[in-house]
Formats: structure tokens, C-alpha cells, sequence
């Protein structure tokens, strides 16, 4: 379907794009007609549903408050794009870009985004729930508010990142880059640390008793200091390193 046939003209309910094939051009005459519409004061966001960006540059663009649901960003570049308040519902994003973008406030939900790109974005108060994220490289964003809910962190690079006293769901940090992370006084309920890099990670006061943390290395052991444990855990841990209790 051609983006003419799909496509609003903007007012008090916006633009709305549906089943098309968008390119850089298409995506740059929708938002110069939104931010004419703001304007004239009918300004609602652009929302899209079952579009393909795949592949497009669309980096540096000014998509705040746009809403995607069900679209192909498979690979598309978002690189140092404006995405602040943004919604992403069931995207298929594998090796998409944001690195240096805006996303301060904006929202992902049940979408596949393994092996992207966060470098140096702003993550502020984002949300990643019922995600994959296996193999995203979350290197020196700023992530203050930044949560993970039932997401898939395989694998993932989180050297860095502050989790302090957040209730952590259901996550999968297996093989994971964790290094310097804080975890401290965090809650984990579900979640899987199985062989991941814990080197400087802190967990003082970390409630460890749902998680699995099998892989653990008697280098790391001293890590958990000040986390409560469980039996079993307990039982576990003295394992990988080797011991045997008579």
C-alpha cells in the first residue's frame, strides 16, 4: 500500500501511517507536516502500525511522542534521533541503532531488539517490558530511571549501569557483561545471573534468593558480601568453587 493511500493529513488526531514502506524522505515530509500542525495547534503524535523501515536511516530525526506498533526496524539507524516519550509495541528491531539518541520516557513492550545499539543514549526513565535484548550494547548511556521487566539481557553489555534498590523481574542476564554494575539493596525475583562477567559488581544488601546464580567463579564469590542467599543457593555456590562439604 503506497503512503498516500495511508496517510492523514494532520489535525486533532494527528498522522496516522499504516502497512507502508516508508523512506528517509517519506518519514522526513511526515514530521515536517506534524510540526506544521503543532503549529496551528492540532498537534498529536505520529503513529504507525505495521510499517517497514527496515534498513533506513532515519538518524537525527525528530520523532518525539511517535507511537510504533508492530513495525519492521530491522536494522534501521536511529542515530542521535529526538525519541523522547516514544512507544514501541511488538517491533522487530534486530540490530536497529540508537546510539547518541533521545529516549528519555520512552517505552518498549514485547519487541524483539537482540544486538542493538544504545551507546550514549539517553535512557532516562525508559522501560523495556517482555523484551529481547540479547546481545544490546548499553555502553555509558544515561540510563537514571532506566527498568527492565520478564526481558531477555543475554548476553547483553551493562558494564556501568545503577539497578539500587529496584525490584528486578523476571530478567536473564546469563553471559551477560554486568561489570561495575549496581545491585545494591536490589530485589531479584526470577531473574538468571548464570555465567555472567561480575567483576565490580556490588551486591550489598541485594535480596540474590530467586536468582540463579550458578557459573558463579571463586574470583566473584566475594562479590556477594552483605547479599542474602538461600540454602540451596548456598549449597550451589560452594559447589562451583570446588569445595565439599562432609
Amino acid at each position: 500500500m503506497s503512503l498516500d493511500s495511508t496517510t492523514r493529513a494532520p489535525d486533532a488526531r494527528g498522522h496516522a501511517v499504516s502497512d507502508a514502506t516508508l523512506t528517509r524522505a517519506d518519514v522526513e515530509r511526515l514530521t515536517a507536516a506534524n510540526h506544521a500542525g503543532a503549529e496551528a495547534g492540532h498537534h498529536e503524535p505520529l503513529h504507525f502500525t505495521d510499517c517497514d523501515f527496515e534498513g533506513v536511516d532515519l538518524s537525527r530525526l525528530d520523532l518525539r511522542g511517535a507511537e510504533f506498533h508492530r513495525c519492521s526496524i530491522v536494522e534501521t539507524s536511529f542515530f542521535g534521533a529526538a525519541l523522547s516519550h516514544t512507544r514501541w509495541v511488538r517491533c522487530r528491531g534486530r540490530q536497529a541503532d540508537f546510539a547518541s539518541a533521545d529516549l528519555i520516557d520512552a517505552a518498549f513492550q514485547s519487541s524483539d531488539l537482540n544486538n542493538t545499539s544504545w551507546r550514549r543514549a539517553k535512557l532516562a526513565s525508559a522501560s523495556f517490558r517482555g523484551c529481547k535484548l540479547t546481545g544490546a550494547n548499553f555502553e555509558a548511556c544515561a540510563a537514571l530511571g532506566l527498568s527492565f521487566v520478564e526481558t531477555l539481557l543475554v548476553g547483553a553489555h551493562l558494564r556501568g549501569l545503577s539497578f539500587r534498590k529496584a525490584v528486578l523481574q523476571q530478567l536473564d542476564f546469563s553471559d551477560a557483561d554486568v561489570a561495575g554494575v549496581d545491585f545494591r539493596e536490589a530485589t531479584f525475583e526470577g531473574c538468571s545471573l548464570r555465567n555472567a562477567h561480575l567483576k565490580g559488581a556490588r551486591f550489598d544488601g541485594a535480596d540474590l534468593r530467586d536468582a540463579d546464580l550458578s557459573g558463579v567463579r571463586l574470583v566473584d564469590a566475594a562479590l556477594f558480601k552483605g547479599a542474602t542467599i538461600s540454602h540451596q543457593q548456598a549449597a550451589v555456590l560452594i559447589t562451583e568453587l570446588g569445595l565439599r562439604v562432609m
